[in-house]
């Protein structure tokens, strides 16, 4: 064919026609077929799988149960019934009358567990945490009471019962129809945290472990161990934000706490006249009011373990620094209790508020609480584990729940940067107080102002009340 030919019949019609390019393909190969392969196979599997799942749901009746059985068989259990079927497979096959003495001991002693296995267990069992909620190191006790509710005697059983990482085993006594027995137990509160208690559940099976068939009884109770707090004196009035708030000492000519009288001068008030009192005394007499402040406090805790780390990067390191390397690389547990003290710090500064009947709004972690009670906010400061936050975020947060905040107080560790304090605070109006609480034990405790905050070092929480007292403007 001549080029010319070729060019006619390329442009034949008016349009010029394209042979499909290869190119962006890997050897040439052609994309959509790997997206067809797939859709093929889907399509082949698609009806046996809903025939499948057909199957399954109508013949869920039959084979749940036995599902539910073969639970109860322990790893000791299937060694036994698989040493008991080729046993006897091969005694059988090669006629080794020892084998088949062997597999039927084992079949048989699978038997006599399965039966031990089986029956209904009819009790009641309560379980019960008292009190629910307690402080670091306070006693927390639990009982649990089975009571036999079948008609016949029952054999002895095994309740659990999970306590925190551990569960609190009981053998119980053979019990006749209608009698109950008591056990008690001890729950350890050494440190802060929420213990999971429950649920009860009962172990009936063979003495050899072979089945374990386990039944729930109750519902998880949880038990709150609340941070360690300290008693502080009030904080005091906060801005004029409303008129509902404490009575202070300040006179004002507008609220809601009548105070006294006074003469009236220029510029005063008409609709505060007492005009009763001005006609007795013949001059005029005016009101005056003691302002009423409310105060929102908003108190943000670092529950970052790695801020509590002190003298980590600092320039001009000496002896006492290298101790606190030291204190903090060999004792991790100091560490975490400057984040329990720091904690305590910011539940006492909550309790305190709240008792004012002031709002208060508490973020540590992904615990949020605003406008509640002492117990909602120490319940909260139970759940927190220590880890890395986002102080600029956190504070972001709280800035959101307590858009009308008065005093914020943001607790740490002295190895967070001056830097992000600053940025932390300054999510907040600048009339708002801002105080930094900065738990360091190997410092002696003082106050100091800079960059626009209030900061108190405190090495113990005893040390809060004088800090508060003495740095918080009242």
């Amino acid at each position: 064919m001549t080029q010319q030919d070729q060019g006619e019949t390329a442009s034949r019609g008016g349009r010029r026609l394209r042979m499909p390019s290869r190119r962006g393909t890997p050897g040439g190969a052609v994309a959509p077929a790997v997206g067809t392969t797939s859709r093929g196979v889907r399509q082949i599997t698609a009806p046996i799988t809903r025939s499948i799942e057909q199957v399954a749901g109508q013949t869920e009746g039959v084979w749940r149960p036995v599902a539910g059985v073969l639970r109860w068989v322990s790893p000791l259990g299937w060694t036994i019934l698989a040493l008991g079927v080729v046993s006897w497979l091969v005694g059988a096959r090669w006629g080794w009358t020892e084998l088949l003495m062997v597999g039927a001991a084992a079949l048989l002693l699978f038997a006599i567990c399965l039966l031990l296995a089986l029956g209904r267990t009819k009790v009641r069992i309560l379980a019960e945490v008292d009190p629910r909620r307690v402080v670091v190191g306070e006693p927390a006790t639990g009982r649990i009471l089975v009571t036999n509710e079948a008609r016949t005697p029952m054999l002895p059983i095994l309740v659990e019962l999970p306590v925190g990482l551990s569960a609190a085993r009981f053998v119980l006594p053979a019990l006749t129809p209608g009698n109950a027995h008591e056990e008690l137990f001890v729950v350890p509160t050494s440190r802060r945290g929420v213990i999971r208690v429950g649920p009860a559940t009962t172990v009936q099976g063979d003495p050899l472990g072979l089945m374990r068939r386990t039944l729930t009884w109750t519902e998880r109770t949880e038990l709150f161990v609340h941070p360690r707090t300290v008693a502080l004196e009030s904080l005091g009035a906060g801005l004029l934000r409303d008129l509902e708030g404490s009575t202070t000492e300040d006179v004002s000519m507008s609220d809601l706490a009548f105070h006294a009288l006074r003469e009236y001068q220029p510029g005063d008030d008409r609709r505060y006249i007492h005009w009763r009192s001005s006609a007795k005394a013949g001059k005029l007499l005016v009101r005056q009011f003691l302002d009423t402040r409310r105060s929102h406090v908003t108190i943000i805790v670092d529950p970052d373990p790695e801020q509590y780390r002190s003298g980590h990067g600092r320039t001009g390191v000496t002896d006492r620094d290298v101790e606190r390397d030291v204190m903090a690389a060999n004792a991790p547990t100091a560490i975490q209790a400057d984040v329990e003290t720091a904690i305590s710090t910011g539940s006492s500064i909550m309790v305190r508020v709240m008792l004012d009947e002031q709002d208060c709004t508490i973020v540590c972690g992904d615990q949020k609480v605003t406008k509640s009670v002492p117990q909602v906010g120490l319940d909260a400061m139970s759940r927190v584990d220590p880890g890395p936050v986002d102080l600029f975020s956190v504070s972001l947060d709280a800035a959101d729940l307590a858009p009308d905040t008065s005093t914020c107080f943001i607790v740490t560790g002295p190895h967070r940067p001056l830097i992000d304090l600053q940025r932390a605070a300054g999510q907040f109006p600048p009339e708002v107080t801002r105080v930094v609480v900065v738990v360091d034990p190997l410092a002696g405790h003082g106050i100091r102002r800079g960059g626009g905050l209030v900061i108190l070092t405190l090495s113990t929480l005893e040390d809060l009340r004088t800090l508060l007292v003495s740095g918080v403007a009242r």
